[in-house]
């Protein structure tokens, strides 16, 4: 079985660069001609191969295609299917540290590796660990700030984020107990970062009602624009003001591993606890996510329960009991699927893979910036950035966004590279994330060709 598996992932991945990047018409038919009842009987294992990987694999977005930059991607890097095929083989069980202590410790040296990256070296007590992705982190790291500093009571409790921030963060909140009007949402500057002038009136003014504000959910690079809030200024009020700040850095934080990213995100080294997603910046398969917390016995004192039928946990902080760190007692080894690429290749293969992502965002907005009546409307904080067709090319209002999407249609039609829209205060505009490892220069000159037939298509000159 193994062996026949792989014969098909292999050649699916040699073929990436040159399947399709979106097939998706007809999906409802597709999707009603899967229905059926519980099997009785067993069906032929090369048939249910031949099922998944012909018919229905296909007919998907290309995620792990080099011309996917679309949302946020996650590269699939084979190496993590490896060790999940070794971790699901051999079914140890890690959430328990007595029940597989080299495992354990395994997973621990890649939660403390990320706390390395983000700059916790100098913390006392850091911590945190491996989730399922940035929407299960944000809704920890709320938990954790709520048992910190309320206790039971927070029906005064106030959280502040920005209008950019991942809606993952207001459905958290709602998640953790918290009131729609127990979260405020700031809004931006014209760099689509949180106005912390906004910010600070907000926190004054429910103080002086007397509520009680307890966090800041600040974002390092934003889905919508890849914006990077003013983290100093963000840590800086919060510490003034006595408040937990949590960083969702899901998609940016990874860049910490390069210098530029590095001054990109100066101050994530001061936040309590910080969201980050290495099924985006170390270009793992979806489903690996992190929290990382300064002090990680905020994160047990939260998360810890006891019961008869479990072992006793362990009291020596440098054994971790996962269990204790989160909602789940059942889990699978999350930890071998980041810490075997790590090991192999080191961190500076991803540092220079991830510096390669920001020259190629850089050089690609620069391109499109020179193309006429083009508008960038988002500058790349990291490797994402929006532009738009702009009024100079005769149209405003919805049939200027009407003309954007045309564009975005014809860009995407030509198979060769993905790319997305959203809606701005200035309008509807294109999103390019730069963030696989299957990603290069070569890749960036197709998108780059395509806008421009896509502008000759719409006779914009």
């Amino acid at each position: 079985m193994v062996e026949q598996a792989t014969d098909e992932i292999v050649h699916h991945v040699a073929s990436l660069p040159k399947q399709p990047l979106h097939a998706t018409g007809g999906m409802k038919a597709l999707a009603r001609s899967l229905r059926e009842p519980l099997p009785e009987t067993g069906a032929e294992y090369t048939q249910l191969l031949h099922t998944l990987f012909s018919k229905l694999i296909p007919r998907s977005f290309n995620t792990a295609s080099p011309g996917y930059l679309a949302y946020i991607p996650g590269g699939g890097l084979l190496h993590s299917a490896v060790a999940d095929l070794i971790s699901l083989a051999v079914n140890r069980y890690v959430s328990v540290w007595v029940a597989a202590p080299g495992l354990a410790q395994l997973e621990q040296n890649v939660v403390r590796w990320c706390c390395e990256i983000v700059g916790y070296v100098g913390a006392p007590t850091p911590g945190g660990l491996l989730v399922s992705g940035g929407s299960m982190a944000n809704l920890l790291a709320i938990v954790t700030a709520r048992a910190s500093i309320c206790g039971e009571e927070f029906s005064r409790a106030v959280i502040y984020t920005s209008d950019q921030a991942h809606h993952s963060v207001l459905k958290a909140a709602r998640f953790a107990g918290f009131r729609a009007d127990q979260v405020r949402v700031i809004g931006t500057d014209e760099h689509f970062r949180i106005d912390v002038r906004a910010l600070e009136g907000a926190i004054t003014a429910d103080a002086s009602a007397k509520r009680e504000p307890m966090m800041i959910v600040a974002s390092a690079g934003t889905t919508n624009t890849g914006a990077v809030d003013d983290l100093q200024a963000v840590t800086a009020l919060a510490k003034k003001k006595r408040l937990w700040v949590h960083v969702d850095a899901a998609y940016g934080g990874f860049f910490a591993l390069t210098e530029r990213g590095r001054g990109v995100l100066r101050g994530l080294e001061r936040a309590d606890t910080i969201t980050l997603d290495p099924h985006k910046g170390l270009f793992l398969p979806y489903g690996t996510g992190c929290l990382v917390v300064r002090d990680a016995d905020r994160l047990r004192r939260a998360h810890a329960m006891q019961a008869a039928y479990l072992p006793p946990m362990q009291e020596d902080a440098e054994l971790v009991d996962f269990c204790d760190l989160g909602p789940e007692l059942s889990r699978d080894f999350r930890g071998l699927r980041v810490w075997l690429p790590i090991k192999m290749h080191g961190a500076q293969a991803f540092r220079e893979a991830l510096d390669e992502k920001l020259d190629l965002a850089s050089a690609a907005r620069d391109e499109i910036a020179a193309m006429p009546n083009m508008q960038i409307v988002a500058e790349p904080a990291l490797s994402l950035f929006a532009f738009r067709l702009g009024p100079g090319c005769g149209k405003d209002g919805a049939a200027l966004d009407a003309h954007n999407r045309k564009l975005l249609q014809i860009i995407n039609g030509r198979q060769r590279a993905f790319v997305t829209g959203t809606t701005t205060p200035v309008g509807f505009v294109i999103r390019v994330c730069v963030l696989s490892f299957r990603t290069h220069a070569d890749r960036m000159e197709m998108l780059l060709e395509d806008v421009r037939y896509a502008c000759k298509r719409l006779r914009v000159s």
